[in-house]
């Protein structure tokens, strides 16, 4: 604990009983949190727990239907975001609100400032707050042309310059290299040690056990537990979170898939646009039977080549096999014809139609197919059986086929999405980051089922932003830097930092 223990002294934030209905849905039930200065309070739960909607509350985006809010002892009434920066809250969310166009200094002093402005003046000051925090960022240039991991550096330093002393952090490391990682894991504890409170949102575990002073678990809208970091564990946050024991699949250390034939084979391809280059002479393989891994920061091509492989776009040069068949130049039904089974980023943009029912949805790439068709018509009554049979298999909570899409939480439309591939990548499995934004029960639900498949003999692609992911699952990994491979390895053959120096272009960091 770094200024005051817990319990001690006026708390920075006090919810007491705080309710949040939206319509007839309870979001938030009876929830009440207490943060101190000086502390840390991680805020842990399955999707839809309601940890972001009490946050949300707490900075004025959302209103409370009950309880009470308290800073620094006195009720308050946050009806907005203005109110809580009023009362030194800020709230870093898991996309950034950046101007792309705009640089540092100019982001940061959006909305804070009018009449004539002296921007050399508030590039100073903005500097000096900067270099207070160990921040390397410039405070001139575009935020547009800045890594991802200096526009968080940036997002933070809006918080700073508003004097806040409540930081509301959600996910904040979900785009960042280890060392990114660690530097704003740093920052945290320099922050907090000043008398400040940070409220951290995140499914990681180990950032948790790293700086939290408290650890409050959600469950279904309510407060399941409030334990100290140094009296519990992963395995018992899992239990509290999920109400049952994590088991991660075994991945094995053999070699045996190298042996295997080659299920996909990506030869010297190259993509570009207007805006650039986006895949540069990637060069790939993956056998039947292997989890082969792309790790790297988001946007630096992993996306581009996801459109290749599943007939999106076509590459300006090199060739695309699944197996000894040429895929480049085919369409996206032949692609799926082939044996491909495709998990998008996005699940609700590419994966799956929100208004349709989940028996609809299971149908969307075999419309063509004999399978689910008698003359001309479906079969409805079997393929209702079957959405029926994967709801069961993978645990899907939905009442039955006949639910919308929409009604589910994101967790179980991605159980729908990858049930869907699963069945239809008869030879080759690619999964764009499939448990983003999961909790780890579903995190674990997706993990066995990859390794099922692995274990069925189908080439498995997986892209994962997650370094954690990629070591729990993945024979084989390359990492990706502005849409170049910048190494293959095995699982184990470089270290963590190594990876990091790599994902932020680093070649000399394989050596």
């Amino acid at each position: 604990m770094s200024v005051t223990a817990a319990g001690a002294g006026v708390p920075a934030v006090e919810l007491r009983n705080i309710t949040k209905y939206f319509a007839k849905v309870v979001a938030n039930k009876d929830v009440s949190i207490t943060v101190h200065p000086g502390e840390v309070v991680a805020l842990l739960g399955e999707n839809g727990a309601g940890k972001s909607t009490i946050m949300k509350i707490l900075y004025g985006l959302y209103q409370k239907s009950s309880g009470e809010i308290l800073i620094r002892g006195e009720k308050k009434e946050i009806k907005s975001p203005a109110d809580a920066v009023a009362n030194g809250i800020a709230m870093i969310q898991q996309h950034f609100s950046l101007v792309p166009t705009h640089t540092a200094t100019e982001n940061i002093i959006l909305g804070n400032v009018k009449g004539h402005i002296d921007i050399k003046a508030y590039e100073q000051k903005i500097g000096a707050i900067a270099k207070k925090y160990g921040f390397d960022v410039p405070v001139d240039v575009p935020v547009g042309r800045l890594a991802v991991g200096q526009q968080q550096k940036i997002e933070i330093l809006k918080a700073l310059y508003l004097n806040t002393s409540i930081l509301i952090m959600d996910e904040p490391t979900a785009v960042l290299t280890p060392q990114e990682s660690d530097n704003l894991m740093q920052f945290i504890k320099d922050f907090v040690k000043q008398g400040n409170s940070i409220v951290f949102i995140t499914h990681k575990m180990k950032e948790v056990m790293e700086v939290a002073d408290r650890i409050v678990v959600m469950r279904t809208g309510v407060v399941a537990g409030t334990v100290n970091r140094t009296e519990t564990d992963e395995k018992q946050l899992a239990r509290m979170m999920i109400g049952e024991d994590i088991i991660p699949p075994e991945r094995g250390d053999d070699r045996a898939y190298l042996e295997n034939p080659v299920g996909l084979r990506i030869e010297d391809v190259c993509l570009s646009s207007k805006a650039g280059v986006l895949l540069d002479h990637v060069d790939l393989s993956v056998h039947n039977g292997e989890v082969f891994g792309i790790a790297g920061v988001s946007g630096n091509g992993q996306d581009d080549l996801c459109d290749v492989l599943c007939g999106l776009k076509k590459p300006d040069s090199g060739r695309v096999f699944f197996g000894d068949e040429d895929v480049t130049n085919l369409s996206i039904r032949k692609h799926n014809e082939a044996g491909l089974g495709y998990t998008p980023l996005d699940r609700y943009r590419d994966g799956m139609v929100m208004d349709m029912t989940l028996w609809e949805n299971m149908l969307l790439k075999e419309c063509f197919s004999e399978k689910w068709l008698k003359n001309g018509f479906i079969r409805k009554k079997a393929l209702k059986d079957y959405t029926s049979e994967v709801i069961q298999k993978h645990r899907v909570k939905a009442t039955g086929p006949d639910d919308v899409a929409r009604s589910l939480s994101g967790g179980n439309q991605q159980k729908v999405v990858l049930a869907r591939e699963v069945g239809i990548g008869s030879k080759l499995l690619v999964f764009n980051q499939p448990t983003r934004g999961l909790d780890m029960g579903a995190v674990d639900r997706i993990h066995h089922v990859i390794m099922e498949e692995k274990e069925n003999g189908k080439a498995v692609l997986l892209i994962s932003t997650e370094l954690s992911e990629i070591f729990e699952i993945c024979d084989r990994f390359a990492i990706m830097y502005k849409g170049r491979v910048m190494g293959v390895f095995k699982n184990g053959e470089i270290t963590t930092e190594q990876i990091g120096l790599l994902m932020a272009g680093v070649k000399e960091a394989a050596e």
